[in-house]
C-alpha cells in the first residue's frame, strides 16, 4: 500500500463529488479530474486498535474481497490502488486507509425500487437466483441489502461495498442464510422500505 498525503486527500475532496458521508466525513467520492478521473475513492475510518489497523487495513480487505468475488464470477468493483492517508497535524488521520476503484455500472436495488417498484418485482426470481449463487459459492456477506446490490445494465446483478464479506471454507448453514435475510429486513425497515417484497424473495430463494 502506498501513502498519500492529507493534502492530496483534500484535493480529491475539493475536486470530486461526494456520494456518501457519515459522522466522520466523506466515505465515497467520485473523482472528476486528473489521472484518477472516473474512479471512485472509498475512505475507511477504522475503529480498531492502531496495531490491528496497521496489520489488517480495511482498504486491503476491501480489495481482497473484490478480487475474490471477481474470481468467483460475481461482478464487483475493480480496485486499482490501496492507500494509506498520511497523518494531519494532529496525527488523527494516521490510520485512515482508502481504495481507488472503477465502479460497477448500474443502479442499486433500493433506487430501482423507489423509482419503479413493478420493475423490481419482475426481477425477483433472478434476484433470488443471484443470492442463492452467492451463498452456494460460500460467500457470507453480512451487509447483503438493497443498497449493496446493483442491477447491471446488461442484466444480472453485482455487489458493492464489499468490506463486510467472508469467503467461508464450508457451505453456508441455514442459520447464516436466515441471518442474511433478517439483516435485509432490518435494513429495509431502517430505510422506510417496508413495502419491499422480501417475503416473496425469500420464498423464491427457498424454492430454488
Amino acid at each position: 500500500m502506498r501513502t498519500v498525503t492529507a493534502r492530496a486527500l483534500e484535493d480529491w475532496l475539493e475536486n470530486g463529488r461526494i456520494l456518501e458521508r457519515d459522522a466522520r466525513g466523506p466515505k465515497v467520492v467520485a473523482l472528476e479530474s486528473g489521472p484518477e478521473n472516473g474512479l471512485f475513492l472509498k475512505i475507511f475510518h477504522t475503529r480498531r486498535h492502531p496495531l490491528l489497523a496497521r496489520l489488517q487495513p480495511a482498504a486491503k480487505r476491501f480489495a481482497r474481497n473484490a478480487e475474490c468475488l471477481e474470481k468467483l464470477g460475481i461482478p464487483a468493483p475493480e480496485v486499482v490502488d490501496s492507500l494509506w492517508i498520511g497523518a494531519d497535524a494532529t496525527g488523527e488521520e494516521e490510520y485512515v486507509s482508502a481504495c481507488l476503484y472503477r465502479p460497477l455500472p448500474g443502479i442499486t436495488l433500493e433506487n430501482l425500487f423507489r423509482q419503479d417498484p413493478g420493475k423490481l418485482e419482475a426481477l425477483l426470481p433472478d434476484l433470488a437466483r443471484f443470492i442463492r449463487q452467492v451463498h452456494q459459492k460460500r460467500i457470507y456477506f453480512r451487509s447483503l441489502h438493497v443498497g449493496n446490490i446493483l442491477s447491471l445494465p446488461g442484466g444480472g446483478f453485482g455487489l458493492i461495498d464489499v468490506l463486510d464479506l467472508k469467503h467461508c471454507l464450508l457451505p453456508l448453514g441455514r442459520w447464516r442464510i436466515r441471518r442474511n435475510f433478517q439483516h435485509l429486513s432490518r435494513h429495509l425497515a431502517r430505510r422506510g422500505l417496508e413495502d419491499f417484497p422480501v417475503s416473496a424473495l425469500y420464498r423464491l430463494y427457498r424454492l430454488g
